[in-house]
């Protein structure tokens, strides 16, 4: 499709899966509910049957406290068997996100609550899926590990103890396969996630009809003027969030540095040494010494 003039200009020629836009359009709008429902069927073959079906529900749902507060769903769904999905991408650390999650899952809970004095209290299944663009400070070791299956366990025996309540959490940072050695689906599923934006045409190794249509609907070129207006702008945040947080590091970076600095000039260390020892110039350790 030849781009108008009037289009904005994109360097990508996939869009960023960690921006709002992007991800509602690969895994929110009903159009493209295939692609919602491969990825919940990749990850929870092992859990459950098939998911034959999705429901869309609405994403914004209102607690029964006083004070109205609001539990906003980036997607919520259904399957045909009225089992609950919530999933979220949660592309900054947020402190209590552990907390967050778990808040959530009470939605879908209470709203199973039927009225009158013979309910038996049966539930339906709630799965609350987050996928991540960081890495849990208490995860920082565990390289090799990026995906958390989390149930009410008995301590003891490490056995299930209530298997309807189910959170998942996929952290993307550490998922760096690269597309030769995919060994499954759910490889697959995690590397375009992980990697879309970067990719200039569809690797061979996802040759596959889910996947062709993944890099079909992500293709910027095949946007509207409208569409490619509301990514851009939706990819400014996500950027504008990003420098942010890597200007945040620098200054504690920097901070750490000099306190690091301090540290060594007091104890009598050369200034040779600590150049060694922190990989800053002499230079400017000469500077934060005079600083001082």
């Amino acid at each position: 499709m030849p781009k108008r003039d009037d289009m904005p200009e994109f360097i990508e020629k996939y869009i960023n899966p960690f921006t709002d836009y992007g991800f509602k359009r690969l895994f929110g709008e009903e159009p493209n509910k295939e692609l919602l429902l491969d990825f919940l069927n990749e990850l929870l073959k092992n859990e459950q049957g098939k998911i034959i079906g999705l429901t869309y529900l609405k994403s914004d749902r209102l607690g029964n406290s006083e004070d109205g507060r609001k539990a906003v769903f980036d997607l919520y769904c259904e399957n045909e068997d009225g089992e609950k999905f919530i999933v979220e991408l949660q592309k900054t650390k947020q402190k209590f996100f552990k907390d967050r999650t778990v808040y959530y899952s009470t939605f879908p809970i209470r709203e199973q609550a039927q009225r009158g004095s013979d309910w038996n209290f049966e539930l339906k299944a709630v799965y609350t899926i987050a996928i991540l663009d960081f890495v849990f400070d208490s995860e920082m070791d565990e390289l090799d590990k990026f995906r958390y299956d989390v149930k009410l366990t008995d301590i003891e025996t490490c056995k299930i103890f209530y298997d309807k309540l189910t959170f998942i959490y996929l952290e993307m940072p550490k998922f760096n396969k690269p597309v030769e050695l995919l060994e499954s689906r759910f490889d697959k599923w995690m590397y375009v996630i992980r990697n879309l934006n970067k990719l200039n045409r569809v690797p061979d190794e996802l040759r596959e009809n889910i996947f062709e249509r993944l890099f079909e609907v992500a293709e910027i070129a095949k946007f509207s003027k409208e569409e490619a207006e509301a990514y851009e702008e939706s990819l400014k945040s996500y950027r504008d969030l990003q420098n942010s947080l890597d200007m945040a590091r620098e200054e504690a970076i920097d901070k750490r540095n000099i306190e690091i600095v301090q540290n060594s000039l007091n104890a009598g260390l050369s200034i040779e040494m600590i150049a060694s020892i922190t990989g800053l110039s002499s230079k400017d350790i000469e500077r934060i010494k005079n600083e001082r």
